[in-house]
């Protein structure tokens, strides 16, 4: 699987799997948003969706490869 997507808190939020290197800048200790799989690779955390906007930008936006894109409900897109 190249990219996994799914709709949190009125954003649509892609996983680009053959970018992401694992630099857990995407993880924080207190958040479910993210972890990284077998493979070393960002995916979806199973509470992801109990994530916030805010929580979901910073989070997207700490990734140093910007293997995260973003878009708000209207289609456009906030991150990166």
């Amino acid at each position: 699987m190249d990219s996994e997507t799914r709709t949190i808190a009125g954003l649509t939020i892609r996983i680009d799997r053959l970018v992401c290197v694992g630099f857990e800048d995407c993880i924080d200790p207190e958040s479910t948003l993210f972890v990284l799989d077998s493979d070393g690779i960002a995916t979806f955390h199973a509470d992801a969706d109990s994530a916030g906007t805010e929580r979901i930008l910073e989070a997207c936006r700490a990734c140093p490869v910007d293997a995260f894109e973003v878009s708000d409900a209207s289609g456009k897109r906030v991150v990166p």
